[in-house]
């Protein structure tokens, strides 16, 4: 069988690795030119973790761990009141998006055709198939379609209807960037916030840079999403006034060529496929940042995806129908969660006992025991 994936990132990657195991033929198509490199670290734990290891990249994701130590809370006056465990933000394991993507794209790019600067515009389903007309004019025809195209999924767009019938909108917008490590820090971040808004400072690549997260509180707002100078523009205006290091790192922002502006939202929907379309990770059910588990989700969901495929023996109804069953509570669950701490986001000062009780869900498993992962028989390669 022949399957196209749209999106080159975390989910689009997984998924055609375990394609190729299970004797599939893979296409990924990307819009962006090349690997996007901007973005936050991304953490690991439970499950998602026993993914990495059976793709054989554990110890490749390992050495780019970003061994980031507790960080410090800091309050309206710049001065720290508390510490937060490691545990809560970077999980078992912590690498940065870029990092783990390059690191995904280098273990699959062998047996897996990637085709970027270009994306899907129709998309035409049949009896037998779907054919794909790209932006580029290109027409190919593939057995089925996955979009694991992010938030903004076109495949979904194109498949499902319009954004807006699926995607909620949590109230915070954040940008991320990197800038030199001008503050000194070493292994370790701090983190201060007051009404509305927020700043996520850690330490990246041995400390030789950092990266930089500026959330605020708004409704939805109308931009352009590819328009980064407005992007900058907006998020200048909503840190205007505000102390501690914040003038500083709007300037570093306003230099900054890496900046990912994006709102913190989740995606509903009560099926992930159509036909022979199907939708992945990101695309198909974001829990929103604040739930910290979407990379996880996106591993998770590919190799459930491309095992139940291959259970079916490739009878997409039935795999897609069994995907969903295996995920569902699992997502459920991380939406939840995404939902409950961005209520919590912009409180002035955290309590230790709001400290203790997010420690206490970081090490006891929690959402991780909701998905067992299924020993899939693998093709004679």
């Amino acid at each position: 069988m022949k399957i196209l994936v749209s999106g080159a990132s975390v989910a689009g990657p997984a998924l055609a690795y375990w394609l190729h195991r299970h004797g599939f033929d893979c296409t990924v198509v990307e819009r962006a030119t090349s690997l996007r490199d901007s973005g936050h670290a991304v953490d690991f734990r439970g499950e998602a973790l026993a993914v990495l290891d059976r793709m054989g990249v554990l110890e490749a994701v390992r050495a780019h761990d970003t061994a980031m130590g507790d960080a410090t809370l800091i309050d309206r006056e710049g001065r720290g009141y508390a510490t937060l465990p490691a545990v809560i933000f970077a999980g078992e394991l912590e690498i940065l998006k870029g990092d783990l993507t390059r690191i995904l794209h280098q273990a699959t790019q062998e047996f897996t055709e990637y085709v970027f600067g270009d994306s899907i515009a129709v998309l035409e389903q049949s009896a037998d198939g779907v054919r794909v007309t790209f932006d580029s004019g290109r027409v190919r025809d593939f057995d089925l379609v996955v979009g694991a195209d992010g938030l903004h999924s076109n495949t979904r767009g194109l498949v499902f209807g319009r954004e807006d019938r699926f995607v909620r909108h949590l109230g915070i917008y954040s940008a991320i960037f990197s800038t030199d490590n001008y503050l000194g820090l070493k292994n370790t971040g701090w983190l201060y916030s007051v009404p509305d808004r927020a700043v996520n400072i850690f330490s990246a690549r041995d400390s030789t840079e950092v990266r930089v997260a500026l959330h605020f509180a708004s409704g939805p707002l109308e931009y352009n999403r590819h328009d980064v100078t407005e992007h900058k523009r907006i998020v200048a205006e909503h840190f205007a006034g505000t102390g501690w290091e914040v003038p500083g790192l709007l300037r570093a922002m306003a230099a900054a060529d890496d900046v990912y502006f994006a709102a913190n939202a989740q995606v509903v929907m009560d099926r992930w496929h159509d036909g022979r379309v199907v939708l992945l990770g990101d695309a198909g059910y974001c829990a929103a940042p604040t739930s910290g588990r979407g990379t996880s989700q996106a591993l998770i969901g590919a190799y459930v995806l491309a095992g139940e495929l291959a259970a079916a023996d490739g009878r997409h109804t039935e795999a897609f129908a069994a995907y969903e069953r295996e995920m569902r509570g699992f997502v459920d669950e991380h939406q939840r969660v995404g939902r409950e701490w961005a209520q919590r986001y912009f409180i002035d000062s955290l309590t230790q006992e709001t400290i203790d009780a997010a420690v206490a869900a970081a090490t006891q498993g929690g959402t991780d025991e909701l998905v067992t992962l299924r020993e899939y028989s693998l093709a004679d390669r």
